[in-house]
């Protein structure tokens, strides 16, 4: 019996800055998981990352990530990835300076 697929968001780090991005439903790259887009199918999943895999100028170590739905857009299901959302972590920059309450 194969296992139910759990919702997902394709993640990666912008290759110049480094920062934690999501892959919209539009082919953009967001900072913020919210805008994600929620992937509820596992061969949508799989295209999804080749093409993210494809922008190798782009982004560096594309993913798929467990996700649910949530009231303002899809949410992170495990701690490593509510980590990655909150930007670096040693002191107040990046997006977490500028988004944190977003």
């Amino acid at each position: 019996m194969s296992r139910r697929f759990t919702p997902k968001v394709v993640t990666a780090n912008r290759l110049r800055e480094g920062d934690v991005v999501y892959l919209t439903a539009d082919d953009r790259w967001s900072p913020f998981h919210h805008e994600a887009e929620l992937i509820e199918d596992e061969a949508h999943g799989q295209m999804r990352l080749i093409h993210a895999s494809a922008q190798k100028l782009m982004v560096v170590g594309p993913y798929l990530a467990d996700a649910r739905p949530g009231p303002k857009g899809p949410e992170p299901t495990h701690f490593r990835e509510e980590f990655r959302t909150r930007g670096p972590s040693n002191y107040a920059h990046g997006k977490q300076a500028d988004f944190w309450n977003v």
